[in-house]
């Protein structure tokens, strides 16, 4: 399978950085964009209109791909505008989390508010809040995500080093379990069957069994920002603040490949990293500190999972014209550089579909796929 490396679309609507990403479930025809702005927003990512038939150069950018021959590039092409479905807004702080439940009914979402919000899609109501009391975080909350026979359960976890277990069916305000192993802020979450992969800023991966009581631990070093399991729940991809990626073989805890460049830089940010193209491609955005982007784009970069061969970078424009980044100036008076931090990632179909996501600091939400 050849990398995706066409954009087919552009989602606009954020007033602020987009911090969390997440397709709709099995065929993944929606694509949920959680902001700094407070509001989450459902799109349509199949565009409704074109740059020839709608406001002409707004409705354009052109994007570009390096790959690893180092210089080859594709032209810039029209750009269209996917749908904006519906709009959700209950937050009082930014969105940092997103998941979906397998039957597209319900979605959670968690952020600065230090409380897990289960929505209502049709409805665009929340059903249920999870937190906000001394049961719950007592700090922000990073990461959210389903579990359990048919979603009955939300996992959280976040600053206060904690995981919380919330039981959806009861919607009681108290956890059903606080596994507090972690010694640092719990920075990402993923789980399989009865287990929960927990990555904190401590530089541990923690996998609880909750049915057999059981932890264990896997020492990777530095702080750990994401977590992607295979499909089959046998490795996960740690993304670290060492400017790797890592796929973990979870039964033994080794590493079996280490994924580089000299050219990327994850030391001080939160970013995302994924798992595509039917497993065949790690993919991570990029905090932008390391060689400087042109006119304030971002970056992402795709590896092959079974050789560590870097096969693509993705140049990311900070949007379409009319939407270029605000001047910002310092207190010396002079400008400040913008750059686009890709942040967030999200594929289609758990990362076997025809297509994947991107966004960060500019707001916009960037699909690519094959056509």
């Amino acid at each position: 399978m050849a990398f995706p490396d066409k954009p087919i679309a552009h989602l606009l609507g954020s007033s602020g950085p987009v911090h969390a990403l997440a397709y709709s479930a099995s065929p993944g025809t929606y694509v949920l964009a959680g902001s700094s702005d407070r509001s989450i927003r459902l799109y349509n990512p199949q565009p409704s209109t074109t740059s020839s038939s709608s406001s002409g150069a707004n409705q354009t950018y052109g994007s570009h791909l390096s790959s690893n021959r180092r210089g080859a590039s594709s032209p810039a092409a029209a750009i269209p505008e996917g749908r904006l479905i519906q709009t959700y807004s209950a937050h009082g702080y930014e969105i940092l989390s997103l998941t979906v439940s397998g039957d597209n009914a319900r979605f959670a979402s968690a952020g600065g508010d230090r409380v897990v919000f289960l929505w209502d899609v049709a409805s665009a109501q929340t059903l249920r809040r999870f937190g906000g009391g001394p049961q719950g975080h007592s700090a922000r909350v990073n990461s959210v995500c389903f579990a359990g026979e048919d979603d009955s359960l939300l996992v959280s976890g976040g600053l206060d080093a904690s995981v919380r277990v919330w039981d959806v069916r009861s919607g009681a305000p108290r956890p059903v379990q606080v596994l507090a192993g972690a010694k640092d802020a719990v920075s990402a979450l993923a789980t399989h069957g009865p287990e929960i992969v927990a990555g904190s800023v401590d530089g541990r991966v923690r996998t609880y069994d909750v049915r057999a009581g059981r932890c264990v631990t896997d020492v990777v070093g530095p702080s750990v920002t994401s977590l992607c399991l295979t499909r089959d729940g046998k490795a996960v991809l740690v993304g670290g603040l060492d400017s790797r990626l890592r796929l973990m073989d979870r039964e033994t805890g080794g590493c079996l490949k280490t994924y580089a460049d000299p050219g990327w830089r994850n030391e001080s940010l939160r970013v995302q990293s994924i798992l595509g193209g039917k497993e065949q491609y790690a993919l991570a955005g990029d905090e932008m500190t390391g060689a400087p982007g042109q006119a304030a784009e971002g970056r992402i970069w795709a590896w092959d999972v079974v050789t560590g061969e870097l096969k693509a970078t993705l140049h990311v424009p900070w949007g379409p014209p009319g939407l270029e980044p605000k001047r910002v100036v310092g207190k010396d008076g002079k400008e400040k550089e913008r750059t686009n931090v890709m942040s967030c990632l999200a594929w289609r179909e758990g990362g076997f579909g025809d297509q994947f996501v991107v966004s960060g600091t500019s707001g916009v939400v960037t699909v690519y796929g094959y056509n």
